[in-house]
């Protein structure tokens, strides 16, 4: 069976700039997104810094949902952080998508990569695998008044609820790791490595990619199930 060139060339073109993949197997089709790097918001960061742009990121996760051919998202998180309204922004169109989801946390989930991590409808951690909880923070000139203490604890709220929403941490606890003194130097924060993240709740399970696969492939099955008895009725 002879490719279609230009169909390839798109393929290669994805994995190229966006870090994704599209693979068929007999069980379904697989669409792989990484985010990796820094969140890019609206800001443009250095060419020297790996990002991922939210810009792409959106009609992509789109397109995903409303494409018949695509069975289920494998989303591969090694991310720094980055931009909140970016990562956020990310996050929700993952969360409200109806098409099965894993998420496999590789290297680190750090920041705002904590939220896009739960956002799946399972996320695992590799062992090695770490996440970082902090504050929001943001770099460069800011007001020093009270108005401005008041919008970071809103968006710092918004990353609580969201978070807690999507996974079987409480709001206390993570506030709690979110303002440690004595975990990280030089800043407020936890580090959670794959077990600890686990046995938080803040992550469904530890896995690998071959379980990350599994369990996909588990959720389109029974999604498939459930799509048939609804015809049937």
């Amino acid at each position: 069976m002879n490719e279609n060139p230009e169909r390839t060339e798109q393929e290669r073109e994805q994995l190229t700039e966006l870090g994704a993949s599209v693979v068929k197997t007999s069980q379904g089709t697989i669409y792989t997104l990484a985010i990796i790097g820094q969140i890019e918001g609206h800001q443009t960061l250095p060419d020297n810094v790996k990002t991922t742009k939210y810009e792409h990121i959106l009609p992509l996760l789109a397109g995903i949902e409303e494409n018949e051919e695509i069975s289920g998202l494998l989303l591969l998180l090694n991310t720094v952080g980055g931009d909140i309204e970016a990562g956020l922004a990310i996050a929700e169109l993952i969360s409200g998508m109806k098409k099965p989801t894993v998420s496999l946390v590789l290297g680190g989930g750090h920041s705002i990569g904590v939220p896009l991590a739960v956002a799946a409808k399972r996320c695992m951690i590799a062992r090695s695998a770490s996440m970082t909880i902090h504050p929001v923070r943001m770099t460069g000139m800011v007001v020093g008044a009270p108005q401005t203490y008041q919008y970071f604890n809103k968006v710092q709220d918004q990353i609580l609820d969201f978070v807690t929403a999507h996974s079987r941490i409480s709001k206390e606890k993570l506030l709690q790791y979110m303002m440690a003194t004595g975990e990280i130097a030089t800043d407020v924060g936890t580090v959670l490595y794959g077990r600890e993240a686990v046995d938080c709740g803040l992550i469904e399970r530890l896995g690998n990619l071959g379980e990350a696969l599994d369990c996909l492939h588990r959720l389109i099955a029974q999604k498939q199930q459930r799509d048939q008895r609804k015809k049937q009725k």
